[in-house]
Protein backbone atom coordinates (compact mmCIF):
# COMPACT_ATOMS: atom_id res chain seq x y z
CA UNK A 1 0.00 0.00 0.00
CA UNK A 2 1.40 3.49 -1.13
CA UNK A 3 2.28 5.78 1.72
CA UNK A 4 -0.14 9.01 1.44
CA UNK A 5 0.65 11.26 4.16
CA UNK A 6 -1.94 14.42 4.74
CA UNK A 7 0.69 17.23 6.24
CA UNK A 8 -0.37 21.50 7.15
CA UNK A 9 -4.26 20.34 6.00
CA UNK A 10 -3.50 18.99 2.87
CA UNK A 11 -4.16 15.97 1.27
CA UNK A 12 -2.88 14.66 -1.82
CA UNK A 13 -5.62 14.20 -4.24
CA UNK A 14 -4.99 11.13 -6.64
CA UNK A 15 -7.05 10.80 -9.58
CA UNK A 16 -8.85 7.84 -11.38
CA UNK A 17 -7.33 4.66 -13.02
CA UNK A 18 -3.75 5.99 -11.03
CA UNK A 19 -1.29 2.87 -10.46
CA UNK A 20 0.79 3.38 -7.37
CA UNK A 21 3.54 1.45 -6.50
CA UNK A 22 3.35 0.12 -2.87
CA UNK A 23 6.05 1.66 -1.40
CA UNK A 24 5.59 4.94 -3.19
CA UNK A 25 5.00 8.12 -1.04
CA UNK A 26 2.66 10.88 -1.86
CA UNK A 27 2.90 13.91 0.91
CA UNK A 28 0.53 17.05 1.64
CA UNK A 29 -0.20 19.38 -1.40
CA UNK A 30 0.21 17.20 -4.81
CA UNK A 31 -2.58 16.41 -7.14
CA UNK A 32 -2.35 13.59 -9.35
CA UNK A 33 -4.51 13.34 -12.74
CA UNK A 34 -6.04 10.29 -14.20
CA UNK A 35 -4.08 7.23 -15.87
CA UNK A 36 -0.89 8.04 -13.95
CA UNK A 37 1.67 5.51 -12.80
CA UNK A 38 3.91 6.21 -9.66
CA UNK A 39 6.43 3.97 -9.73
CA UNK A 40 8.68 1.39 -6.55
CA UNK A 41 10.56 4.41 -4.50
CA UNK A 42 9.04 7.43 -5.84
CA UNK A 43 8.76 10.20 -3.15
CA UNK A 44 6.44 13.21 -4.36
CA UNK A 45 7.20 15.53 -1.12
CA UNK A 46 4.55 18.41 -1.36
CA UNK A 47 5.01 19.30 2.20
CA UNK A 48 6.16 22.79 1.28
CA UNK A 49 4.46 23.79 -1.88
CA UNK A 50 2.40 22.28 -4.35
CA UNK A 51 2.54 19.64 -6.86
CA UNK A 52 0.37 19.23 -10.16
CA UNK A 53 0.61 16.47 -12.23
CA UNK A 54 -1.41 16.11 -15.37
CA UNK A 55 -2.79 12.84 -16.93
CA UNK A 56 -1.09 9.99 -18.17
CA UNK A 57 2.17 10.97 -16.20
CA UNK A 58 4.34 8.07 -15.35
CA UNK A 59 7.42 9.14 -12.66
CA UNK A 60 9.34 6.06 -12.92
CA UNK A 61 11.51 4.02 -10.32
CA UNK A 62 13.35 6.57 -7.24
CA UNK A 63 12.24 10.09 -8.70
CA UNK A 64 12.16 12.51 -5.96
CA UNK A 65 9.78 15.90 -6.58
CA UNK A 66 10.25 18.52 -4.11
CA UNK A 67 9.50 22.31 -4.38
CA UNK A 68 10.87 25.31 -2.19
CA UNK A 69 9.05 26.55 0.52
CA UNK A 70 7.00 29.42 -0.48
CA UNK A 71 8.63 30.22 -3.51
CA UNK A 72 8.51 27.61 -5.95
CA UNK A 73 5.95 24.96 -7.64
CA UNK A 74 6.00 21.87 -9.44
CA UNK A 75 3.48 21.71 -12.61
CA UNK A 76 3.49 18.59 -15.04
CA UNK A 77 1.08 18.63 -17.86
CA UNK A 78 -0.04 15.54 -19.80
CA UNK A 79 1.90 12.49 -21.16
CA UNK A 80 5.16 13.50 -19.47
CA UNK A 81 7.49 10.74 -18.67
CA UNK A 82 9.56 10.61 -16.04
CA UNK A 83 12.85 8.83 -16.11
CA UNK A 84 14.17 6.52 -13.29
CA UNK A 85 15.82 8.27 -10.24
CA UNK A 86 15.05 11.82 -11.71
CA UNK A 87 14.70 14.67 -9.44
CA UNK A 88 12.42 17.63 -9.98
CA UNK A 89 12.76 20.39 -8.16
CA UNK A 90 9.82 23.11 -8.19
CA UNK A 91 9.77 23.30 -12.08
CA UNK A 92 7.68 23.25 -14.93
CA UNK A 93 7.06 20.45 -17.37
CA UNK A 94 4.82 20.85 -20.67
CA UNK A 95 2.61 18.31 -22.48
CA UNK A 96 4.61 15.37 -24.11
CA UNK A 97 8.05 15.74 -22.51
CA UNK A 98 10.15 13.42 -21.53
CA UNK A 99 12.87 13.66 -18.73
CA UNK A 100 15.25 11.23 -19.29
CA UNK A 101 16.99 8.60 -16.43
CA UNK A 102 18.66 10.15 -13.62
CA UNK A 103 18.45 13.98 -14.65
CA UNK A 104 17.97 16.73 -12.45
CA UNK A 105 15.65 19.85 -13.09
CA UNK A 106 16.03 22.47 -10.95
CA UNK A 107 13.66 25.54 -9.40
CA UNK A 108 12.17 27.53 -11.65
CA UNK A 109 13.06 25.72 -15.43
CA UNK A 110 11.08 25.16 -17.77
CA UNK A 111 10.69 22.34 -19.92
CA UNK A 112 8.69 23.18 -23.20
CA UNK A 113 6.73 20.97 -25.07
CA UNK A 114 7.61 17.93 -26.93
CA UNK A 115 11.13 18.36 -25.62
CA UNK A 116 13.65 15.53 -24.60
CA UNK A 117 16.26 15.79 -21.64
CA UNK A 118 18.77 13.44 -22.17
CA UNK A 119 19.49 11.32 -19.63
CA UNK A 120 22.10 12.21 -16.76
CA UNK A 121 21.33 15.92 -17.40
CA UNK A 122 21.29 19.19 -14.72
CA UNK A 123 18.81 21.56 -15.79
CA UNK A 124 20.21 24.84 -13.94
CA UNK A 125 17.52 26.83 -12.27
CA UNK A 126 15.50 29.28 -14.24
CA UNK A 127 16.52 27.68 -17.61
CA UNK A 128 14.21 27.66 -20.11
CA UNK A 129 13.73 24.88 -22.80
CA UNK A 130 12.21 26.06 -25.33
CA UNK A 131 9.08 23.64 -27.26
CA UNK A 132 10.53 20.55 -28.90
CA UNK A 133 14.23 20.36 -28.25
CA UNK A 134 16.71 17.81 -27.24
CA UNK A 135 19.19 19.54 -24.40
CA UNK A 136 21.80 17.16 -22.73
CA UNK A 137 24.85 17.25 -20.09
CA UNK A 138 25.46 18.47 -17.21
CA UNK A 139 24.59 21.54 -17.27
CA UNK A 140 22.41 20.87 -19.57
CA UNK A 141 22.62 22.65 -22.92
CA UNK A 142 21.00 22.57 -26.51
CA UNK A 143 21.74 19.95 -28.79
CA UNK A 144 18.86 19.88 -31.74
CA UNK A 145 15.56 20.29 -32.52
CA UNK A 146 13.11 17.57 -32.08
CA UNK A 147 10.44 17.25 -34.21
CA UNK A 148 7.56 17.87 -32.67
CA UNK A 149 5.08 15.59 -34.12
CA UNK A 150 7.65 12.33 -33.32
CA UNK A 151 8.33 13.69 -30.16
CA UNK A 152 4.45 13.75 -29.27
CA UNK A 153 4.09 10.39 -30.72
CA UNK A 154 6.87 8.81 -28.83
CA UNK A 155 6.09 10.23 -25.55
CA UNK A 156 2.29 9.52 -26.01
CA UNK A 157 3.37 5.64 -26.65
CA UNK A 158 5.36 6.04 -23.39
CA UNK A 159 2.76 7.03 -21.74
CA UNK A 160 0.58 4.40 -22.87
CA UNK A 161 3.16 1.51 -22.29
CA UNK A 162 3.49 2.75 -18.93
CA UNK A 163 -0.46 2.89 -18.26
CA UNK A 164 -0.53 -0.68 -19.51
CA UNK A 165 2.65 -1.92 -17.22
CA UNK A 166 0.89 -0.69 -14.04
CA UNK A 167 -2.43 -2.43 -14.85
CA UNK A 168 -0.26 -5.91 -14.54
CA UNK A 169 0.00 -4.96 -11.19
CA UNK A 170 -3.78 -5.13 -10.41
CA UNK A 171 -4.02 -8.43 -12.54
CA UNK A 172 -4.97 -11.39 -10.28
Amino acid sequence: MPLIIPVRGFTPEIGSDCFLAENATVIGDVVIGNECSIWFNTVIRGDVNSIRIGNRVNIQDGSVLHTLYEKSTIEIGNDVSVGHNVTLHGCKIHDYALIGMGAVVMDDAVVGEGSIVAAGSVVLSKTVIPPGELWGGAPARFIKPVDPEQSKTLNQRIAHNYLMYSRWYSEK
